[in-house]
């Protein structure tokens, strides 16, 4: 066409603009790069869009519809009111009248408050032969987590009396702001060198421990590989990290080594990248007393290239010759194990958790570790009430040896009693045991693909029986409780058993009466229900 323009025109023309464009973009790009943090920003934005370029997408629309949101006036429809309804002060005052609040939480059942209130109420400091309000007898205390008898402990409550007179009661702060004093340093320390490990860190809460330790490493796109029979807070903190997840048959090292073997042929598969894997389980677990093979898991995870998170709540503190866990019992340098997770609740009668580990993973913890940066430090009379237990721990390994004979002692009882299955490992100071009417189903592969509340086992009926086994092992002196579990929010529903918690502060006699009343509550409850 005549009138065309030749190519080298429009190129001249448009050279001007492209070259003010450039000009632009790169000042911006220098000026963005002034301003702090920056870098991160430019690194996070480039790692997201590769690893998941629809991400990117949303996030910018995301970014684009809050900023409209906080441009566009909320009321602009009808700034001047017009369409508002007026009320007079009668036609307020009515209305507020006939509202009815909706309930904050469904009203309780039956069943329910009946359990409410069969709990016992305790008058005084808790301990073996505490004091009930509601009869004044005193009974045996198989029920609470005083597995070495510390609860109680007169040299410890002095030396939690002289803290707390000269720190006060609380420490008002997190541990990151002001709230870690020389005590708290103490405790870590203390554990550390109990457990052999190069550092340790302290959480003020022992539930919240591990649920922070797993997502302050895991991340999305990592691999976790765990044990179905896992308690509540591992579960959470797994849900918190959100990543990909494989589980494996409960303490069963076959399932685990075939769960491991899949991980790899998907990655080789799919060709994606190495990324960071970890092994999730418990030294003794919570759900039943099973104990964990730890020599045979450091094998796998070394073999596979895992890191292994171990969770001692129970462990720590009651196996071993001086209670430090499964490391001491297998004779495994606590170096092995990647994140090693305990309880000072449990173990040392005290309050919070702590996570054992290299230098570099305890450091990371102080600025990821969520429970660690927000929530307040333990109080400082505890902190030393922990320390103290350690040095109890050390100087008196009988205190270990006493609670290991109460533990055989008890279950050679149970073991002769009828109508029951008793769970866990012989070593653990936690004995479970459920009614042996119907087949165990709990933890197994088949339970695992069953959706919560479709269990095989009446989880109603087992229950009242179990309860109805407590009170009466309550009326005759024995404070027993059900293993309690937040039925359809666990991924896997475990059985209804009842839980007896051994301690060395009974003697040998003590337990083996104790264990006759729970023997003998067991057989009327089952002799009434035939």
């Amino acid at each position: 066409m005549e009138n065309a323009l030749p190519s080298s025109s429009v190129s001249s023309t448009l050279e001007p603009v492209l070259a003010l464009l450039a000009y632009s973009l790169t000042k911006l790009e220098t000026g963005f790069y002034q301003i702090p943090g920056s870098a991160v920003v430019a690194r996070y934005v480039k790692s997201s869009h590769q690893n998941d370029p629809g991400r990117t997408i949303l996030e910018v629309i995301l970014i684009i519809f809050a900023i409209r949101t906080l441009l566009q006036s909320r009321t602009r429809s009808d700034r001047g009111g017009k369409h508002y309804i007026q009320f007079g002060d009668k036609e307020v005052d009515e209305l507020v009248d006939e509202w009815t609040p909706e309930p904050l939480a469904q009203p309780l059942t039956e069943w329910e408050q009946k359990e409410l209130a069969s709990i016992p109420v305790i008058a005084g400091p808790n301990g073996p032969k505490p004091k009930l309000v509601s009869t004044g007898k005193t009974v045996t205390n198989l029920a609470s987590y005083n597995f070495t008898g510390l609860a109680g402990n007169e040299h410890i409550k002095e030396r939690a009396v002289d803290t707390l007179r000269k720190y006060g009661l609380g420490s008002c702060g997190p541990p990151g702001f002001y709230g870690t004093i020389d005590v708290h340093m103490d405790l870590e320390k203390d554990i550390a060198e109990f457990l052999g490990a190069e550092a340790a860190i302290l959480y003020s809460q022992g539930y919240s421990t591990v649920s922070s330790v797993i997502p302050a490493f895991c991340k999305r796109g990592d691999i976790i590989v765990a044990d179905r029979g896992v308690n509540y807070a591992i579960q959470k903190g797994i849900q918190l990290s959100r990543s990909t997840v494989r589980w494996f048959d409960h303490n069963d090292l076959r399932s685990l080594e075939d769960a491991l073997q899949a991980v790899e042929r998907d990655r080789k598969k799919r060709k994606g990248p190495l990324t960071r894997r970890f092994i999730i389980t418990e030294g003794i677990f919570e759900r039943d007393g099973e104990m964990v093979d730890l020599p045979k898991i450091i094998e796998l995870k070394n073999k596979y290239k895992y890191r292994l998170i171990l969770d001692e709540s129970i462990s720590f503190g009651t196996v071993g010759r001086t209670g430090r866990g499964l490391t001491e019992l297998y004779n495994v340098p606590a170096s092995q194990i990647d994140m090693l997770v305990g309880s000072v609740a449990n173990g040392l009668c005290s309050s919070g958790g702590f996570c054992a580990g290299s230098t570099i993973v305890v450091e990371h913890q102080r600025i990821n570790g969520t429970s660690f940066v927000f929530s307040a430090s333990m109080p400082a009379l505890l902190a030393v009430s922990g320390s103290e237990a350690i040095t109890y721990l050390r100087n008196t390994p009988s205190t270990l040896s006493a609670l290991q004979e109460n533990i055989r002692a008890l279950r050679a009882v149970l073991e002769k009693t009828e109508g029951i299955a008793i769970l866990g490992h012989r070593a653990s100071p936690i004995v479970h045991f459920s009614l042996r009417s119907v087949a165990p189903a709990s933890l197994s592969p088949a339970s695992a693909a069953t959706p919560a509340g479709k269990e095989s086992f009446d989880v109603d009926g087992e229950e009242r029986i179990l309860q109805e086994i407590v009170e009466d092992a309550l009326a005759n002196g024995v404070m027993l409780t059900r293993a309690k579990y937040l039925r359809k929010q666990e991924m896997f529903e475990p059985r209804p058993t009842i839980r007896i918690a051994m301690t060395s502060a009974l003697t040998r006699k003590e337990v083996e009466k104790a264990a006759g009343v729970v023997k003998a509550s067991i057989a009327r409850v089952l002799s009434r229900r035939r």
